[in-house]
């Protein structure tokens, strides 16, 4: 699924929003830093500012 574009008419900027991670690997924007278009905390597991970063388990 791709990202969802949304355009505010105010500040004329575009905002990305990825669902899931897949859909940010998905779009190539995976991973995301904190202040990057479509970051947003609920998609960092351990809340180091990098969301959607590659898991290497232990």
């Amino acid at each position: 699924m791709p990202p969802t574009a949304k355009r505010s008419h105010e500040t004329q900027s575009f905002s990305v929003y990825y669902r899931r991670c897949d859909d940010a690997g998905a779009a190539g924007a995976a991973p995301i830093r904190r202040g990057q278009p479509g970051y947003r905390p609920e998609l960092d597991r351990d809340g180091d500012g990098v969301a959607c970063e590659p898991y290497h388990g232990r």
